[in-house]
């Protein structure tokens, strides 16, 4: 049975037309509000789940192999066919990687507000693939490159071929800002969390995603780059710009099985909606009333497009003022800047309730960008050799970790999970919080080997007789910190985002890696400055020379205060659900409050 709502009023608010069932929807469609191709409610038996899951894993695994083949090389290229000085090549690549996982945001925002996840991937992997193109173009015209070295005397690259290359770069990282937050919840999208049986699939996506992004990194480190080594650089770009154009192709193969959510509109927009109306009810002196009393539609889904509503929580209770209704609103027409529903106020809310998880995890990306730049450095200085006839190149180093992820992941789905079920009563064995706070303990114990080994490493009359494999403890380490901390993040910043932040909430985890890399460079210059410049201090040319032991100490102790911070952060922390439930616990104890009092006295 239907019944329409037209328009009305009711206790100064006015309520959008709209329908609404008394009998629950059909069983074989989802509860989140997808939609299939064809704009219609999503049928579970004949969208989302596995079926769609594969063709977007598969995008991830080229974009990530394109990505690292870039990151891993770049370095040597812009100091041998560019002829740039290695710290300003070390510095440059650094601060592309930082500005890509930074305009994460962008894309987040794009996708959350007017594109939805799946177009904003599409437009932006072609935008990716397009910067792909110009950078293999860079490498095979003569002419977008300075003239080879003669002898020392090496011609510079004039401001056209550097910004022709830039340009290249600039793309890619814009792509990457697109692609990164949108494809883990697009491909959550793809479970519904109503469904006991699709909820618990959609945690093993999250996993089986991590190793799809470590095999597009493994891919990225050892493929690529021994085509380049073998084969130069116009083939160690080409092959992963072909991979990411039929990366383009697959995603579009698997639109007719895909689940789609509809964008809200701003997210951003929102917020400062909320803090305005609640800064303007505050100024006029409007105190919070009773929850009941607090604006909302009445229809069966929020204001905001696409979006279910939301309970209100006790939390942040200065923002439940923006929705007190007053004298002064016109209950025939709602301005948003002086009045918010109850929904858009804790949406806001679910954005600021996980702010101090998002500060207490940023220090780890710090530590994880050291596998890119310094693990690698130290690898240069000792031996490499892999039997007599192989030498494995410096960029394919970081392999130790990416197998490590590749391993883990399965071992942690099929043997402890069960076994930590069967422990903790939890259905993912491990909550995201605990999965994040394992990876921040363990990665302090991979800088401490990673300062041991380099000590040893530096102390050794010929560090050439050390085999590279001395650096497998701080990259199995670091490896497995990053598998519980990435794979907990996503689940985390999942689950607490509302409808219309899915995006946005991605968004945010990820830009820590690209915080983390640009505090990372600024880590190292402080270091020089303040332990007496490259000529004397710890971090010098060269690496013989330099105390990195010290430096990696130094990164230990931030991790373990951080560790500390974090675990004060997270005991606190009343997620999304919880405080849901004690609004529930709350009213049930009012209403049997109520209830008593009606009876009156009892007497044994």
């Amino acid at each position: 049975m239907e019944v329409q709502l037209g328009e009305e009023t009711k206790e100064g608010g006015s309520f959008k037309r709209g329908t609404f069932s008394s009998m629950p929807p059909p069983a074989n469609l989802v509860t989140n509000g997808s939609v299939d191709i064809r704009g219609r409610t999503a049928d579970k038996s004949t969208t989302g789940g596995w079926k769609a899951s594969p063709f977007i894993i598969v995008n991830e695994v080229a974009e990530r192999m394109a990505f690292y083949a870039i990151a891993v090389n770049m370095v040597a290229y812009l100091v041998r066919e560019m002829h740039q000085s290695l710290p300003d090549a070390a510095t440059h690549v650094n601060d592309w990687v930082g500005a890509a996982f930074i305009l994460t945001i962008l894309g987040a925002f794009l996708a959350d507000a007017y594109l939805g996840r799946f177009l904003t991937i599409v437009i932006f992997t072609i935008i990716y693939s397009l910067g792909m193109v110009m950078l293999t173009l860079s490498a095979a015209i003569d002419d977008l490159r300075p003239a080879p070295c003669v002898g020392k005397v090496c011609p510079q690259a004039t401001s056209k071929q550097t910004a022709f290359l830039y340009g290249a770069l600039a793309l890619i990282a814009l792509g990457t800002g697109g692609i990164k937050p949108c494809v883990s919840s697009f491909g959550a999208d793809q479970f519904d969390e109503a469904d006991e049986k699709e909820a618990q699939k959609k945690y093993s996506f999250f996993n089986w995603f991590f190793f799809a992004i470590n095999m597009g990194v493994l891919m990225g480190i050892t493929v690529m780059v021994y085509v380049e080594v073998k084969k130069g650089w116009v083939w160690g770009f080409g092959v992963p710009t072909a991979s990411t154009v039929v990366s383009v192709l697959v995603l579009l193969a698997g639109a007719p099985v895909y689940r789609f959510q509809k964008p809200s509109g701003s997210a951003l927009t929102r917020f400062v909606q909320v803090f305005v109306a609640a800064c303007r009810n505050h100024l006029k002196g409007v105190g919070v009333v009773r929850v009941e009393e607090l604006y909302e539609v009445k229809t069966r889904e929020s204001d905001i497009l696409g979006a279910r509503k939301l309970t209100h929580t006790s939390q942040y209770r200065f923002l439940d003022k923006a929705a007190v209704i007053t004298s002064l609103h016109d209950p025939q027409k709602i301005n948003k800047w002086r009045l918010c529903t109850v929904t858009q106020v804790e949406e806001l809310k679910s954005f600021v309730r996980v702010l101090p998880i998002w500060a207490s995890t940023i220090a780890l990306s710090i530590s994880f960008a050291q596998l890119s730049t310094f693990f690698i450095t130290q690898s240069t200085t000792m031996n490499r050799n892999l039997g007599p006839h192989f030498t494995i190149p410096p960029g394919s180093v970081p392999v130790f970790a990416a197998l490590n992820g590749l391993l883990l992941v399965p071992l942690y789905e099929g043997l402890a999970v069960p076994l930590l079920r069967r422990i903790t009563g939890h259905r993912r064995g491990l909550t995201s919080l605990q999965r994040m706070g394992v990876g921040l303990f363990v990665s302090i114990f991979g800088l401490a080997a990673a300062a041991v080994v380099e000590k040893r490493r530096r102390d050794s009359l010929d560090s050439r007789s050390m085999t590279v494999f001395w650096l497998l403890p701080q990259f199995f380490l670091m490896g497995s910190a990053e598998v519980f901390t990435y794979v907990g993040q996503l689940e985390f910043f999942y689950d607490e985002a509302t409808d219309g932040t899915r995006s946005l909430s991605s968004a945010m985890f990820l830009s820590e890696i690209g915080i983390g890399s640009w505090l990372s460079t600024a880590l190292v210059k402080i270091i020089q400055r303040v332990t007496g410049g490259v000529e004397r201090g710890w971090l010098r040319n060269d690496l013989n020379a330099s105390r990195l032991d010290n430096f990696y100490w130094v990164l230990c102790a931030i991790n373990a205060v951080n560790f500390v911070v974090y675990l004060v952060v997270a005991m606190v922390y009343r997620g999304r659900e919880e405080s849901h439930a004690k609004v529930r616990d709350e009213a049930n104890v009012a209403v049997a409050v109520n209830a008593d009092e009606e009876e009156g006295p009892k007497w044994d």
